[in-house]
């Protein structure tokens, strides 16, 4: 195996404004989304969020924070949640998913944590992080929604995190297209502005919740991790989407 490249930058609200935030979007001039996901940062940073990355101008970081400041509607006591291990491209299978996990976990014991969960689904979903690499650390599912939506964990001590209620049976009074959202992920912005101008153009009326406060997104009606999206009253996806998804579930 090759020598890993360890220099690994933790986000502070010293750095933050300097760091490159390491999604996919690679654009020298300011990105309204990155520029937004900076702001989101800037105030969980202090509530024990943690963005750990490659010092590389690469995909390869991890996002976690303690479940009862992050942004889900799941409950628990004590837990990380972790939002995003990504890696990306040339640096796939060289063992950064590996370290960064690693750390993570490393970190919840030293802070006494009683474990770390994330959102899984029975089918993997695109938007999400890898289920089958988590469970080779131990993570099982400990709680489940009536829509194939899955709360992974890995205790240290035998207790367990759950789904808020609303979140299991997700279901809205409104028909029409409505998206919940947060500006956590880069990607939500140009998403929002795609789905708006194609609604505009072919006169679908859509509805965007923006979740921005912590008491907003623990009390969503459906599984999130930083987007949701309903059709008809019924929840549809926690993937961002692309022109061909959104028609698909406009057809219904």
């Amino acid at each position: 195996m090759e020598n890993l490249n360890t220099d690994f930058v933790n986000l502070t609200t010293e750095n933050l404004g300097v760091e490159h935030l390491c999604c996919i979007i690679r654009s020298k001039k300011l990105h309204p989304g990155v520029e937004a996901k900076r702001k989101w940062l800037s105030d969980r940073l202090n509530e024990g969020h943690v963005f750990r990355k490659l010092n590389a101008k690469a995909t390869v970081f991890i996002e976690y924070a303690p479940l009862e400041t992050a942004w889900v509607p799941i409950t628990g006591k004590n837990y990380y949640y972790l939002y995003c291990l990504w890696i990306s491209g040339s640096y796939k299978g060289k063992g950064y998913g590996k370290s960064l996990m690693e750390y993570c976990m490393a970190d919840a014991k030293e802070k006494g944590k009683s474990g770390i969960c994330m959102l899984g689904a029975k089918k993997q979903k695109s938007w999400l992080s890898d289920q089958s690499f988590v469970k080779k650390f131990g993570f099982e599912v400990v709680d489940i929604t009536d829509n194939g939506y899955e709360l992974l964990a890995l205790s240290f001590d035998g207790t367990t995190p759950k789904f808020a209620q609303k979140a299991k049976t997700p279901k809205i009074e409104s028909k029409e297209l409505t998206i919940y959202y947060d500006m956590q992920c880069p990607y939500v912005y140009q998403n929002i502005e795609m789905i708006k101008q194609y609604c505009e153009i072919n006169d679908v009326p859509v509805s965007f919740i923006q979740v921005d406060t912590l008491q907003k997104a623990k009390e969503l009606p459906c599984v999130f991790n930083n987007w949701g999206v309903f059709y008809k009253g019924d929840f549809e996806t926690v993937n961002l989407l692309d022109v061909a998804y959104l028609k698909r579930i406009l057809k219904k």
